[in-house]
């Protein structure tokens, strides 16, 4: 039995004509599935009988098994989704005025092992397969038609971020006719630019991307120097920053935005002092390159979420205050996350589910060494003392 939730709109003629029926079928289909939430095929009555007995005869529409449902004090909902073998991963749905985001995620653990992600320190079991990266959006949305009384065909998901567990552009034959089913006026119709895949940096894969399915990226920065992302992001090891934001630049040219988010999350004494704060407002202009640009992008400062193991802490508001500061004065667009859902681990950098994994990250964890300080305590104190909006 096929599970229909794997194919985007192109795949499901391919498959409806292999079962000798004409390719327009397909968008019938599809429509049933992902406009009314439908999973009975009997019901889905402009359906030729025939056809219909077709379906039931060799194919099913199946969500995930639901293990647990969470919901916060300001109305963040996480579902915990049963993936098979040991493995369930986190979505969260972020309720705001006006528009209702759901942050997916495409794969069972992350390899990538950021020092400050709760996902990374579980280790890798596996990338999930279109179907269930699907599934998730296709679970939150009729859920929670069903729960606010929405009329028929308005939304409640307006945004979808690819920024829960994994690293997308690592699943990227999965996440590809995810993020088309997404985007099909036939199915969730959401516009490129609400559609938004966040990336720690697979260098080759942003290329493929912004070929294939250009749709808002964001990417993960965390350090102005590649000596401290080395050790906040490994994966720059091998996509050092000079090419990271090189390949942003080359996603510009087909983005649905003019800009490139990135995401910066503010860790005490690590990666938030004003050397710091002036070291990347000069590598995103460009300063003092001959062969480098500017990016043109907006940053977020992203408030740590602390989780046991990580052995890091938040930065304080005083000292991102000062961090922004600097980067507003010097004209670049940037805004502080608001936390949301941390009463209930749903908080950005939370998601762990359960993972099992087949990496040893906690063995090579273990062999470690910390990450390094970024300036001494009586520095800190001072920038704590500089009033918002005052450049230190």
């Amino acid at each position: 039995m096929v599970n229909l939730l794997q194919f985007d709109r192109s795949a499901l003629g391919d498959w409806c004509e292999q079962q000798g029926e004409k390719a327009f079928r397909a968008t019938q289909l599809f429509r049933w599935i992902h406009q009314r939430g439908e999973r009975d095929f009997a019901a889905m009555s402009d359906l030729a009988r025939p056809f219909r007995d077709k379906l039931i005869a060799s194919a099913e529409v199946v969500g995930l098994a639901v293990a647990s449902e969470q919901v916060a004090q300001d109305g963040t909902v996480k579902w915990l989704f049963d993936v098979g073998a040991g493995d369930a991963v986190e979505t969260v749905f972020i309720p705001e005025t006006g528009r209702g985001t759901l942050c997916i995620s495409s794969q069972a653990g992350c390899a990538v092992n950021c020092r400050f992600c709760a996902t990374g320190h579980q280790g890798f079991s596996r990338n999930l397969t279109t179907a269930e990266i699907v599934a998730q959006l296709w679970h939150a949305e009729f859920e929670l038609r069903k729960r606010l009384g929405l009329a028929a065909g308005e939304r409640a998901i307006t945004n979808v971020v690819m920024m829960g567990m994994g690293e997308p552009l690592q699943n990227y034959g999965a996440l590809l006719p995810a993020l088309r089913t997404m985007l099909d006026d036939h199915g969730y119709g959401l516009s490129r630019r609400r559609v938004t895949v966040s990336t720690s940096g697979v260098v080759p894969m942003i290329d493929r991307l912004r070929d294939d399915c250009p749709v808002a990226l964001a990417v993960s920065l965390h350090a102005p120097d590649d000596a401290l992302r080395d050790e906040l992001v490994p994966l720059n090891r091998k996509y050092p920053i000079a090419e990271l934001l090189a390949s942003a630049r080359r996603y510009l040219e087909r983005a649905p935005r003019d800009f490139i988010t990135i995401e910066y999350c503010m860790l005490d004494g690590v990666n938030d002092s004003p050397a710091q704060a002036e070291a990347l407002l000069a590598l995103l202009r460009g300063d003092g390159s001959a062969e480098r640009s500017g990016l043109p992008c907006k940053v977020n400062l992203i408030p740590f979420n602390p989780f046991a193991a990580s052995g890091l802490k938040r930065s304080p508001a005083a000292r991102v205050a000062a961090f922004a500061a600097v980067l507003q004065e010097g004209g670049i667009v940037t805004t502080v996350r608001k936390t949301r859902g941390d009463d209930i681990a749903a908080a950005c950098g939370q998601l762990a589910g359960e993972v099992q994994d087949r990496t040893r990250v906690a063995e090579r964890r273990a062999r470690a060494v910390p990450v390094r300080i970024a300036a001494p305590a009586s520095r800190r104190r001072a920038v704590e003392g500089v009033a918002p909006g005052r450049r230190p």
